[in-house]
């Protein structure tokens, strides 16, 4: 038998035979929908110059810790990932963030880790691949009433329109724990009203509400604003701290007694007094599909940016290289654990 005279094909042609294939094509069409439906266009991994694409951040109410710190770390990202274009977008919180991160409607977010750990355990959903990329700072929990009010504890609210938080953040989450461990039912035994930090102090000058709860870092910017046009008080929360572990049969150890320092609102009372409470870490999560050379390069802006963000967003200042691997309940990232052992002694 003769042998062939034809050239013999060369990649380039036998891929180009390929694409032509509608199933080949098809494919491709799927691949780049889903690149795209990710937001990543090529990783550092591939082009040796740092991640490039988009990402969604999910941060929280307006006027509120999470919404400032979102905005601070967007610029930071602005000058170490120049490739990686942010989007932040405004929430209801820590449960409302999970809900985007887990439906893909945004990329990374804070949550408290109270909300986290009842976010896996709710058992009306599938289990969510979430990892986390580093402990940040601690929420406070604040009681807010005008100086003048009668309420001394939370006991004391029954009956009173009190701000707790919109449905989908942690501030309603602890709240209603508070609630239930001062003997309170959330429901019935207040005048509960759904509001954000910014909303809740602004109803609380107009004297449409008699007290607000508030889960947040130190200061606040809408309590220190309120506090420079209405008269107001923290009212103390500590003796609440066993009750509260005590629910669940003690299984929130995500929250530990705190003390708000005399001077985080000095226009506040009581005057000169540090208040007991409670407090809750935040985390910084993402989903576990994320591309891991942007995880890292995230969460390296995340801690060489601390002091940075932290002349602005005082609760900043407490990122730590030492405490950040303290994500419980979740994993850490592979790309957060790439950074963390690079930066190891």
């Amino acid at each position: 038998m003769a042998a062939s005279t034809d050239p013999p094909r060369t990649t380039g042609a036998v891929l180009r035979s390929a694409v032509r294939s509608p199933l080949v094509r098809v494919l491709a069409v799927l691949l780049l929908v889903v690149a795209g439906a990710s937001g990543w266009w090529v990783s550092s991994a591939r082009t040796g110059s740092g991640p490039r694409g988009e990402a969604a951040f999910a941060t929280g109410v307006p006027r509120g810790v999470y919404d400032r710190y979102g905005v601070l770390l967007k610029d930071s990202m602005r000058s170490a990932m120049p490739g990686v274009k942010v989007r932040l977008d405004n929430s209801e919180g820590s449960l409302d963030n999970l809900k985007r991160l887990v439906s893909g409607q945004d990329d990374f977010a804070i949550a408290t880790a109270d909300a986290v750990a009842s976010f896996l355990k709710d058992q009306d959903r599938p289990k969510p691949d979430l990892r986390a990329i580093a402990r940040l700072y601690d929420d406070y929990m604040q009681l807010v009433v005008p100086a003048d009010s009668p309420v001394k504890t939370v006991s004391d609210l029954r009956g009173l329109r009190v701000g707790v938080g919109q449905d989908g953040s942690g501030v309603n989450l602890v709240t209603k724990r508070l609630l239930e461990a001062a003997h309170l039912n959330p429901g019935t035994d207040i005048q509960p009203k759904k509001l954000g930090v910014g909303d809740a102090a602004d109803a609380l000058q107009a004297k449409q509400l008699d007290a607000f709860f508030w889960s947040g870092g130190l200061p606040t910017a809408a309590l220190t604003d309120l506090s420079e046009h209405t008269p107001i008080r923290i009212v103390p929360l500590g003796e609440l701290s066993d009750p509260l572990h005590k629910l669940e049969g003690g299984g929130m150890d995500a929250y530990r007694a705190a003390t708000i320092p005399a001077d985080a609102y000095p226009l506040a009372g009581p005057p000169h007094t540090p208040v007991p409470t409670v407090a809750v870490p935040n985390l910084l999560v993402t989903r576990a599909s994320m591309d891991p050379a942007l995880v890292e390069a995230l969460t390296r802006v995340v801690i060489d940016s601390r002091d940075r963000i932290g002349g602005e967003v005082h609760a900043a200042q407490l990122v730590d290289l030492r405490t950040a691997v303290y994500t419980d309940p979740l994993p850490l990232h592979e790309g957060a654990k790439r950074y963390y052992q690079s930066v190891k002694p």
